[in-house]
């Protein structure tokens, strides 16, 4: 696939205070890329250098294979932005709101009232094009903040928190918008809500301090790693015996003869090990590591 979006080394500080820290990633075209991380972590930081609103202090920034620092015009042609609050003019109404934002964007003239009919369409706003933006309710004011972005059809759509302060029905009209934004598109995505980035993301990376910590591909292995096993055995040896296996780091008891063994990444062969053992193995049952076992241990070390 080819990268329509690249993110090479970039760091930014603000003071004494290292806010992105050397980060490296892409996204290809027709992916949607999850951006995951605490509050702090620099993921607002992060999406504004990539959108070209704020210079890196390193790093470079490629949409499409154009330096957004060398070449920022024709790079930001390429961009579709909406940050955490919608730039919306509430005295406008949705058209003249979009009309506005198309003619922002450079598209020609006898160009825009098709474009605009065209995003209205996608981002289901046909409805309430006369409207203020000002007394739509919050989820039609975030479809106008993504109509915005998308108006002048760019390869490359930056969201940064789209269904922060939505309710259950907004959110999920959202979501479905986004995965039909990710068939055309590279889309990143930054948000602090993990199901959001497994119900609509092909990635997540996790920054933490304002550096990479962790990169997933959600849609080949939506379980995640291997972390534990739960293990039945009819005649259990003592608890020494299994903490000295090859790949186990520690046991949990359950009571019944059965236990929860916590394993290292390279343990491989276990069950037959255990099995050689003669201690009657009647369970052994995998436990995968999510994305949100994998979230809280990266960015507070602990186990979920």
């Amino acid at each position: 696939m080819k990268a329509l979006l690249e993110a090479d080394r970039l760091s930014r500080r603000f003071g004494d205070h290292q806010a992105v820290d050397g980060l490296d990633f892409s996204v290809n075209a027709g992916e949607v890329l999850g951006l995951l991380g605490p509050n702090g972590a620099g993921k607002s930081t992060t999406m504004r250098m990539l959108s070209g609103c704020l210079a890196p202090d390193e790093g470079r920034v490629r949409i499409r294979g154009l330096d957004l620092l060398e070449q920022p015009r024709a790079a930001k042609a390429s961009i579709g932005y909406l940050p955490e609050r919608p730039p919306v003019y509430r005295d406008l109404s949705v058209d003249e709101y979009l009309q506005f934002a198309a003619r922002l964007r450079r598209v020609p003239r006898r160009e825009v009232a098709g474009r605009v009919q065209r995003v209205k369409e996608r981002c289901a706003l046909q409805g309430v094009g006369r409207r203020l933006i000002g007394n739509l309710s919050k989820g039609y004011q975030q479809r106008v903040g993504i109509a915005q972005a998308l108006v002048h059809d760019p390869a490359v759509v930056i969201l940064d928190e789209p269904t922060a302060g939505l309710d259950p029905v907004q959110i999920r009209e959202v979501r479905e918008l986004i995965g039909e934004i990710g068939g055309r598109c590279a889309v990143l995505l930054s948000t602090h809500i993990l199901p959001e980035v497994q119900a609509i993301c092909h990635r997540a990376i996790i920054i933490h301090r304002g550096r990479l910590v962790h990169s997933e591909t959600l849609d080949e292995s939506p379980a995640g790693a291997v972390s534990s096993v739960l293990l039945g055995l009819e005649r259990p040896p003592p608890i020494q015996d299994l903490e000295g296996l090859d790949g186990v780091q520690g046991v949990e008891p359950l009571g019944e003869r059965r236990f929860r063994l916590a394993l290292t990444p390279d343990a491989t062969g276990l069950a037959e090990r255990i099995a050689a053992r003669g201690w009657g193995l009647s369970e052994y049952t995998p436990q995968r590591r999510g994305l949100e076992q994998t979230f809280i241990q990266l960015t507070t070390g602990e186990e979920a």
